[in-house]
Formats: C-alpha cells, sequence, structure tokens
C-alpha cells in the first residue's frame, strides 16, 4: 500500500529493510531517497522507447510493451539481488510519481509474499520536500559566514570546527567543487538535485540551538546553485574574515591545489580561460610560471591581479552587519587548529 513520506529528518527511521528506486539509471544517478538501491523496471533505453512510442504511436501499444519489459526485468532482479532476501524481508518501493513502475513491480513482490509498501506520490513526492525546504523555509538556525581572501584555508578551518562545538556546512565539499575557476575536482559535480538533497538532509538534522558556520560563496559553486533560503541568510549573517599574508596564501594554494599542479595541461587550459579578462601579457606571464614551476610566484600574482580585486568588489556589496577579523601570519598543518579555535571563539561572540 502508499505510505506518506515523513519529514526529512526522520527518513531513517523507516520502518523498512531496503528502499527500491525502480526508475531507469539515469534517473536514479540523478537523485533518488537517501540509501535507496537502484533495481530499474526499465532500463534508460527501455524508458526512451515505450515513451516514444506512448506519444507517437498509442499509449496502449505502449502500455503492453512496458508490462513485458517491466516483469522480464523484474525477473531478472529476483534471480539475482532480490534472490537471497528471506520470507520476512520487507521492502519500499518508489517510481517517478508512483504510478504503474512501482505498481507493477510491487505487485510482483506481493505475489511472492513479501510484505511490500510503495512511496505515494513516488519520487516527485520527495522532492517536493526537499524543494520546499530549501526554498520555502527560513534557514532554521543562527548562522555565520567564514569570509577571507582566496588562499585563506577557510574549507580546512571550516571543517576544524566541528571539534570545537560548532556546526557546518561544507557547500564546496557538497559541491565538489573549490569555489574557482581553478576548483574542479576529481569526478565532476554532482546533479543539482543530487547536491539539493544532500543539502537539504544536512540542514534537517542541525540543531537549531546552535551556532552554523558556512564558508563565504557566491550564489553558485562551479555550477551549482545554492538554494534561496540559505543565499538569503547568508547575505545578511555576522562574519569571521580570516586576514592572512598573501605570501601565506600562496604557500597554502601550491599545497591545496597539488592535483592541479600535477596537471600541467589542465593548469594552462585554465589559466587561458582568463584571456577574456586580461591582458595578452599577463596570461603569457602566468603561463610561464606554470610551465617553469614557479608555482608560489603564480599564486602570488592571480591572487593580486585577478582574486582579491574581485574578492574586494564582492565584500562591498554584502551588507554590513557584524564582524569580526581573525589574523594568521601562516597557514601550515600545524598552524590552522589554532586559527580554528580563534575562529571558533569569533564565532561564539558574534551570536
Amino acid at each position: 500500500m502508499p505510505i506518506i513520506l515523513p519529514p526529512l529528518a526522520d527518513l531513517s527511521s523507516l520502518p523498512f529493510d531496503t528502499i527500491i528506486d525502480v526508475r531507469s539509471p539515469a534517473e536514479y544517478a540523478e537523485d533518488h531517497i537517501p540509501g535507496a538501491i537502484n533495481l530499474p523496471a526499465l532500463s534508460n533505453e527501455e524508458r526512451h522507447e515505450v515513451g516514444t512510442i506512448y506519444k507517437q504511436q498509442s499509449p496502449f501499444v505502449a502500455k503492453k510493451l512496458g508490462a513485458a519489459l517491466v516483469a522480464r526485468n523484474v525477473a531478472g532482479h529476483l534471480l539475482g539481488p532480490l534472490s537471497q532476501m528471506s520470507g520476512g524481508w520487507r521492502p519500499l518501493v518508489y517510481c517517478w510519481r508512483g504510478g504503474q513502475r512501482s505498481g507493477s513491480f510491487a505487485i510482483i513482490l506481493g505475489q511472492i509474499g513479501w510484505r511490500v509498501d510503495t512511496v505515494s506520490g513516488g519520487y516527485k513526492a520527495y522532492r517536493s520536500q526537499v524543494v520546499s525546504a530549501l526554498n520555502d523555509t527560513a534557514f532554521p538556525a543562527p548562522l555565520v559566514v567564514l569570509d577571507g581572501n582566496t588562499g585563506s584555508a577557510k574549507t580546512d578551518i571550516l571543517n576544524l570546527l566541528p571539534g570545537f562545538g560548532l556546526q557546518v556546512l561544507d557547500l564546496e565539499g557538497l559541491a565538489r567543487h573549490r569555489g574557482s575557476l581553478f576548483g574542479g575536482m576529481s569526478g565532476g559535480q554532482p546533479e543539482q538535485k543530487g547536491f539539493d538533497t544532500a543539502l537539504a538532509l544536512q540542514i534537517a538534522r542541525l540543531d537549531p540551538a546552535r551556532p552554523v558556520v558556512v564558508e563565504a560563496e557566491s550564489s553558485k559553486v562551479g555550477n551549482i546553485r545554492l538554494p534561496v533560503q540559505l543565499w538569503k541568510a547568508m547575505q545578511s549573517a555576522p562574519r569571521v574574515a580570516l586576514s592572512v599574508p598573501a605570501l601565506a596564501r600562496a604557500r597554502y594554494l601550491t599545497r591545496a591545489y597539488g592535483d592541479l599542479i600535477a596537471d600541467p595541461a589542465r593548469l594552462a587550459g585554465i589559466i587561458g580561460q582568463l584571456r577574456p579578462a586580461h591582458a595578452a601579457e599577463v596570461i603569457e606571464g602566468w603561463q610561464a610560471m606554470a610551465a617553469g614551476g614557479h608555482y608560489e610566484s603564480l599564486a602570488a600574482s592571480l591572487m593580486d591581479q585577478h582574486y582579491d580585486p574581485r574578492y574586494r568588489k564582492h565584500r562591498a556589496r554584502v551588507a554590513e552587519g557584524r564582524f569580526a577579523e581573525i589574523a594568521a601570519e601562516r597557514l601550515d598543518l600545524s598552524d590552522l587548529p589554532d586559527v580554528a579555535a580563534r575562529v571558533a571563539g569569533a564565532v561564539r561572540a558574534l551570536v
């Protein structure tokens, strides 16, 4: 029978042994209910074929073909990943909107004797919860933004703050991107819907009585858009700004971006993407530094001529409010815990 999903914070309490997403692999890869496994009722190609027949030929013919394909695919799952399930196993099945794919799958499982339920409204109902949580509901806890120029080790310091009793949202970690043109990570970024799900679940589990720290970002992290309510809260939140000398920041960047330094062709390609914003001789100078292995000099020059001026403009647009500055002369690994401790103290003073 169809069940209505609980609030996001309570999803882990669902009384089921396995959540099964029977949508196509492409739909599952874009986003899915956390913890669900993918046992597709129709493959990507089959779903496309059935949909095309439905629109261009006949709904009846499409449904007949779809039923045959679903039956064949469910048989494969029963002989494969579900073959070892005991009689007491209890699955929860969903598809896009709680319709034919999950209904057909559940009927077959139910006829075997398993106690099976479906999700009322399917993934679409779950997605509505996520969208509402991110865009219709005010951010639930006191928020503080960790600010500072490029190379100030904001992400590393942010991830040390839970050790000092603070809650954090690592937006760059969730978006798998370090927030600049040079910030791409191996494996690429998640789909927007997948990011939304991960973020909404973290927000739902926050303690509303304790402060939350996020790193200063623009409204996008790489290609990922930040949700309305979080962005609104970040714009008006108090800020703790890291003040670090340029040399220390340049040294930090050469350590933090070791993956990029190890790929000269990729580094040169990214520098080339800055051509519309800088004179040809500036780009040539950066390319020469990269080719010669002068990475600290390259980082210092990029900060001086590209990142720091843009950061100053961005900061000028932020609404004035409560503000604290933490100075750090060095950003070696051994220095970061002390900086994080001082940031934590400043956060508590601001809220």
